[in-house]
């Protein structure tokens, strides 16, 4: 199971085992699945119509996404004489530049979710819906290939269609390649497993506790960047999620921002020269490890924020939608941050200018 379409900037692609070439054979429905939405929030606050199709044949189908100012979605789908509507709630105090919208379903279970995360935070809201009515194919087709018979947002980042129920919450951030320094020395990434000890910045060796993959769709939020050396202390260039967070310290650090240390996401850094857009395939896989102390790893000489959960394991419903369904809640950390400060992108380029000086 895996993702079967992407539409986003100028990517336009169906999976052809998913999707045939003949009209007629796609009028058949996709009976689980989930879709990703990706948009930047009106600056105006605004309702947006993130997404809206209607069609008439072989039966009367419709579905309409619209996002709220304070992040709140409203769903609407028809399916032939099946009429289904949700609603989550925004969050009066919300402030955020990019939502992500799941929206997952599986016909035969009755059972639908909606999710909102915010890329550039931890947190995510869900609330499990009456049972939707499943996607057609022809509909998933004619919304991802002729965008001209559909309505979608310009704030739309992109839009992707899975056959599997896809995870919501911790993501992993770092690309498989990056040198992890551990007991046995360097090493990359995608070769680590469970029980292997790495090195940390703060609290020397710590266990794996389990490592976390994930395929995405190379774009918005999800869209790879390179970090490049020398900047900002590293030894090789290391490609990373626009979220991962470096820890950075120095006297650089004290003097322009009085702590000791502070946090930059890597979409900060996109600037030409410290960090850039890679140009990656269709879908990219991101790795990341779960630690018994929430710590930086060390990578390429750098600090890189390993996997935060927070109190996740006191919240089986939220611990059952994320990648670490499968583990067990009392083999769980509890992980707390230390209260880094986290830079603006302009303060961000101010430290790294500072550091190429």
């Amino acid at each position: 199971m895996t993702w079967i379409a992407v539409a986003g900037g100028e990517t336009a692609w169906t999976s052809p085992d998913r999707f045939p070439q003949d009209p007629v054979a796609r009028h058949r429905l996709l009976m689980r699945g989930s879709l990703v939405i990706e948009t930047r929030l009106s600056p105006e606050e605004r309702p947006q119509c993130l997404l809206r199709y209607a069609r008439r044949h072989p039966w009367s189908g419709h579905i309409s996404l619209q996002a709220v100012p304070g992040g709140g979605v409203v769903l609407v789908m028809v399916q032939g004489a099946a009429e289904f509507h949700t609603v989550l709630p925004p969050i009066s105090d919300a402030r955020t530049d990019v939502l992500r919208l799941t929206f997952s379903w599986d016909a035969p279970a009755k059972w639908g979710r909606l999710s909102v995360e915010r890329p550039e935070h931890d947190g995510v809201r869900s609330i499990d819906t009456p049972p939707p009515p499943p996607l057609m194919l022809e509909d998933i087709y004619t919304m991802i290939h002729r965008p001209q018979l559909c309505d979608r947002d310009a704030d739309v980042q992109f839009f992707a269609v899975s056959d599997a129920i896809e995870p919501v919450g911790p993501m992993p951030s770092l690309h498989g390649s990056a040198l992890v320094r551990t007991a046995q020395g360097d090493r990359s990434l995608a070769s680590i497993q469970p029980g292997d000890r790495v090195v940390t910045r703060d609290s020397g060796l710590q266990p794996v506790l389990a490592v976390v993959r994930r395929t995405v769709p190379a774009l918005g939020a999800f869209r790879p960047v390179r970090l490049r050396a020398p900047y900002l202390g590293l030894c090789d260039d290391v490609v990373v999620a626009p979220h991962q967070r470096l820890v950075i310290g120095g006297s650089e650090v004290e003097y322009t921002f009085g702590r000791e240390s502070v946090l930059i996401p890597a979409a900060a850094l996109v600037n030409g020269f410290t960090g850039v857009f890679e140009d990656a395939t269709l879908f990219t896989e991101y790795v990341q490890l779960l630690l018994p102390r929430h710590d930086a790893l060390l990578v390429a000489d750098a600090g890189f924020e390993s996997l935060y959960i927070g109190r996740l394991r006191r919240r089986s419903d939220r611990l059952s939608a994320t990648l670490l369904a499968g583990m067990d809640p009392s083999g769980l950390p509890e992980h707390h941050r230390a209260g880094y400060q986290v830079l603006r992108p302009f303060e961000a380029i101010t430290l790294a200018e500072a550091r190429a000086a």
